[in-house]
This record gives C-alpha cells, structure tokens and sequence, in this order.
C-alpha cells in the first residue's frame, strides 16, 4: 500500500479518516462526540467529503447527523438508515443494500453481507436501522480495500476475495460484540489479503488484540498486521 497516495487512520472503534489519491476524504463510522478512544485532534472535524455508515449502532452512526450537516458531506448507509438520516433532515443522502454499488467520483462502494445487528437508542425506545453491512471501497487508483464494520467470520468472505479482490482488509478483532482474533484470522485467510488493520478493540471488554491476531497468522509471514493505536495512520 505504501506510495499509493492513501492514508487510514484509526479513530476507535470501527471508525476510520481515509484520504484518498484523488485528494478526497472519507470518514467511516465517525463516532468522535462520546468515543473515549478518538484522538483529540479529530474531536471538531471541519472538511469531509464522504461519510459512509456500516450500520446504526452509537458507536458507527451517532455521530453521522451532525458531521454531514456540518461538513455537507455525501452520506452512505443502508436503506433503513438512510431514510432516518433523511427524516431528521441530512442531506445529500445515498442508501444501498448489499451486492450494490454507489459511484463517488471516481470512488466506487460495494455493500456487501456482515454477520452483525444493527438498532439505535433514541429516547426510551429501541428502534431498527436496517441489516449490518461492509462496504468494498475502490478508489481512484484502482487500490481496493474492504471495511468489515462489526461481524463476526463467515464463509462468503471468500466470495468478497473471488468478487474484488481487496488489498486490505479493516476487521474487528475485540470479541464479545465482534469477532475475535481467532475469526478474525479465519476472516484473513478467506480474504486472501496481505494488509490488515484491526478495529474495535483496545476499550474495557474488548480484550483481542492485534498481536494475538498477528500471532494466529505467524505461519502467514506474508501478511502484515498492523499493530495501531487510537490516531495512528496507516500509509
């Protein structure tokens, strides 16, 4: 990946600040308002050009109100979440289900399956946001990675490896809410890819670690987990 002209960089949780070779950014599941882990630099983001939501848990999509009408930027989420957002007045709101593809310039975003649930607080009341999903994301350079949002493993990541081919792959690995590095590292091996960031993990219960992960796949020396901290960029 490197000399790519990409960056990614952990927020916490599921969330990632990616800037592109085209010189746009994209926040996926921002959550920066209540994240003990966010880095204080990204706490008052200004300047976004895309935010795309895996699913409606607080802790991807609690955010996504106030950052798109305070950025104006191009929102992406499943049909369910996307009618929310457009009910409590974002704009410029793009729903998808999973095996489509939405067009950003010349960014391209697949939805594909996530083993995952997906709801939101609001009140005293519990209310559905659609199925969990991950999202393939092609840039302008033909560089591809996969954004596994909160799953656990399952077989048809080989169909995600077989269908396009990503380079990078971004899983969670904490446990408890998301798969472990055990699945995790099954979820490696389906994917077939050689770059691998871990997400949410590093806060109280979610006890897996990237170098339980890295462990697991010792026998896969070309495979590079990148051992990251809340802020920390890959690139």
């Amino acid at each position: 990946m490197l000399n790519r002209g990409i960056s990614i960089t952990w927020l916490g949780f599921a969330g990632v600040y990616i800037k592109t070779p085209g010189n746009k950014t994209i926040l996926v599941d921002p959550w920066i308002t209540n994240n003990p882990l966010c880095p204080s630099d990204f706490k008052d983001i200004d300047n976004c050009d895309y935010i795309f939501l895996t699913h409606a848990h607080r802790d991807h999509a609690a955010d996504a109100e106030m950052l798109a009408k305070k950025t104006g930027a191009e929102v992406l989420a499943g049909w369910e979440l996307a009618q929310i957002l457009m009910r409590k007045g974002v704009q410029n709101v793009f729903a998808i289900n999973k095996g489509g593809t939405r067009h950003f310039g010349d960014i391209s975003v697949t939805a594909v399956h996530a083993d995952h649930s997906s709801a939101f607080i609001e009140g005293d009341q519990l209310l559905y946001g659609g199925e969990a999903m991950g999202y393939v994301i092609r840039f302008e350079n033909g560089f591809t990675i996969y954004h596994a949002g909160d799953t656990n493993v399952f077989g048809d990541m080989a169909l995600i490896a077989e269908l396009y081919e990503p380079e990078l792959a971004l899983l969670p690995i904490g446990d408890v809410l998301t798969m472990s590095p055990k699945e995790a590292a099954k979820a490696v091996r389906l994917l077939k890819v050689k770059h691998v960031v871990p997400t949410h993990f590093g806060y109280d219960f979610l006890t897996g670690t990237p170098a339980e992960l890295a462990a697991r796949l010792e026998q896969h020396q070309d495979v590079i987990v990148y051992d990251i901290k809340p802020g920390d960029t890959v690139s």
